[in-house]
């Protein structure tokens, strides 16, 4: 226990720095983005998540947006689990031919008017994954796209930016 902390002590803080703009930016957009999620939607904006064959890396970046630093919740966005509840799709990843149904249920279920962001790279086109033997490729052709994002991974702020300018073009 007593080296544990001397070996703390010792060493420091080894976490690097929180990025200075971008949840500055956001936190300071929060009135703002409510207000304007609450004249477009009349209500929060309900995101499902579905990851198509990816390698985690935007889910990582999806999950940071939850963390206090971005509050998503704070912004007037929530995660849920039911497509049936979901404004926003944010697919994740080339389509695997094992999840082609999958996205394209989850699609359906999903009401009226659907929002579709594909997230990074191999949404896009594939990406390193290409268009190999189990894979389809990126999204498009399979459900419509309003936003594409880019990036392997794309930052939290990327991802949040896709889905205002996917809420906003509805709008």
């Amino acid at each position: 226990m007593w080296q544990t902390l001397k070996q703390i002590a010792r060493v420091g803080r080894v976490s690097e720095a929180a990025p200075r703009d971008s949840a500055h930016a956001v936190r300071g957009d929060a009135e703002p983005l409510r207000a304007e999620l609450a004249r477009l939607l009349g209500r929060a904006l309900a995101v499902r998540v579905v990851d198509s064959g990816s390698c985690n890396g935007c889910e990582l970046e999806i999950n940071a947006l939850g963390n206090p630093y971005y509050n998503l919740e704070g912004l007037g966005l929530h995660f849920v689990a039911s497509p049936r509840h979901a404004d926003l799709l944010l697919l994740t990843g080339p389509v695997s031919r094992h999840m082609e149904q999958a996205v394209l249920r989850t699609w359906a279920a999903m009401p009226e008017p659907r929002l579709v962001v594909a997230v990074g790279d191999c949404a896009r086109d594939g990406g390193v994954f290409g268009c190999g033997y189990a894979c389809r490729g990126g999204v498009q052709g399979l459900v419509p796209v309003d936003v594409y994002v880019g990036g392997c991974p794309p930052t939290p702020r990327d991802l949040l930016a896709a889905m205002l300018q996917a809420v906003r073009a509805r709008g």
